[in-house]
């Protein structure tokens, strides 16, 4: 049996249920792994464990009453530190708002406590959820090797999920930041449609690229998770009204029958990427789908250069109470990012927005002709710390990293990542599987297909040995 830590939540949330398991026992048992390994991993920025066994000690004495919350009730997780937590400092991975102490949950982390819930803290990331840590707070270290990088910008929450220290978290994708660190850290990270869930109570980097979603080990705890954050919400306009569909109970569905396609020209993906992405096509074809090769649609490529100058002026505003005024507690990537944003006309802007609408056209037509589509994650399927450095930041360079992630930001459609493969150097590799607006059931359910008949998700790093 897999060690306690590295269980899927679904198993503890079975187990809890049974009473095999209390909270309180599991919550103490995760919290002590956070002391022993997050002082080299570095992926929490605050451990609540005096609120979190508290937490974990109400849900039992429910459970004890035969009462349940739903399939999280008792389960320890984490959030993203850019998520509002009343009375616990949110940060997002800045150093100006280290006294940052809002006085209300977050529409997410509220509803995670209602759904039973114990949130063992706030995770670390990126300086303001962009691209590089501030200069003062280290860096989540992968757990699978010291060497190579964690993911942006919810390179804590990847980190954290995959060495065991929560059993799900909480991040936020404006142009691959749940995809990148879950590649990179062996995980399942499910980017729902964005307006599925509420950003209220979330700092954002650029609020009409921001997603909020989960990173667990499976498409199974993906679907658990999104069931209890996503939906309507007064705090937020733009969260849809739609309902939501039981993804957990979608999962049965499988694939069978679905025309499942994948770009017909991937050249610049590198050898360990195709590979994850054949044995996809193989394991979904004999899962019962029909596989098809279809192009990209013009303007594919250039959605990614155009990702940078939207990011950038939506970022100027959310930051214009700060910057340019206090610019000297900026790290240089975010206020390079700012002072982008701050430059860009008004002309300049009407171009983007009418190419951004054209992709968003050109994607819901792709996806109407077939049920779901599967991509790489990043051409290149991993990065060492030494070659991502090397690489630099020039703009042209990051939006071949962004390739197959920011367009689907720009669109808005949902994607879900998973674990296909490892390098010869022991590092997990991923794909995509992308749907219709506010099909989350359909790539859920593929995924989970996926995950039934492979084992890679249930490749854990090697901390333990």
């Amino acid at each position: 049996m897999a060690e306690l830590h590295y269980l899927s939540l679904d198993e503890v949330a079975r187990r809890l249920k049974a009473r095999s398991l209390t909270s309180v026992g599991t919550t103490g048992a995760i919290l002590d792994r956070i002391d022993r390994l997050d002082p080299k991993l570095k992926s929490y920025a605050t451990v609540t464990r005096d609120a979190a066994l508290a937490e974990a000690a109400a849900r039992d004495a429910e459970t004890a009453a035969g009462r349940s919350r739903g399939p999280l009730h008792g389960v320890p997780i984490a959030v993203k530190d850019l998520c509002d937590t009343a009375g616990v400092t949110t940060a997002a991975g800045m150093a100006i708002r280290r006294g940052n102490v809002p006085a209300e949950d977050a529409t997410v982390v509220a509803r995670l406590r209602a759904a039973g819930a114990v949130v063992l803290g706030k995770l670390q990331m990126t300086e303001g959820a962009f691209g590089a840590h501030h200069p003062s707070i280290p860096a989540p270290v992968n757990p699978w090797n010291e060497a190579y990088w964690t993911g942006v910008s919810s390179s804590g929450s990847g980190v954290a999920t995959a060495a065991g220290l929560c059993f799900a978290s909480l991040g936020s994708d404006t142009g691959g930041s749940i995809r990148f660190p879950s590649t990179m850290n062996g995980l399942t990270g499910l980017k729902p449609t964005w307006g599925r869930v509420s950003r209220a109570g979330v700092f954002p980097l650029a609020e009409s690229l921001d997603h909020i979603g989960p990173m667990a080990r499976s498409a199974l705890d993906c679907a658990i998770v999104l069931g209890a954050i996503a939906g309507a919400d007064d705090r937020d306009p733009t969260a849809a009204s739609l309902p939501v569909p039981d993804c957990v109970a979608g999962l049965a569905a499988g694939v069978r029958g679905k025309r499942i396609a994948r770009p017909a020209d991937l050249s610049g993906l590198d050898d360990d990427g195709r590979r994850a992405l054949d044995s996809a096509v193989e394991v979904l074809a004999k899962a019962g789908a029909t596989m098809l090769d279809v192009a990209l649609p013009a303007g594919f490529d250039r959605a990614a250069l155009d990702w940078g100058p939207l990011c950038a002026v939506e970022c100027a505003v959310a930051h214009e109470a700060t910057y340019p005024a206090r610019a000297a507690e900026y790290g240089g990537v975010l206020a390079g990012l700012i002072d982008t944003g701050r430059r860009l006309s008004g002309t300049d802007l009407a171009r983007l927005q009418s190419r951004r609408a054209a992709i968003k056209g050109a994607l819901d037509r792709l996806l109407a002709s077939v049920d779901l589509l599967l991509v790489p994650v990043m051409p290149r399927s991993v990065w060492s710390l030494e070659a991502l450095a090397a690489a630099g930041r020039d703009p042209e360079t990051v939006a071949r990293r962004l390739r197959y992630t920011a367009p689907f930001d720009m669109s808005g459609h949902p994607t879900l990542t998973l674990p296909g493969g490892m390098t010869g150097e022991g590092m997990p590799v991923g794909f995509q599987i992308v749907s219709r607006a506010f099909d989350e059931a359909s790539i859920l359910a593929a995924g989970h297909a996926y995950q039934q008949a492979t084992d890679w998700h249930l490749r854990r790093p090697p901390l333990d040995a």
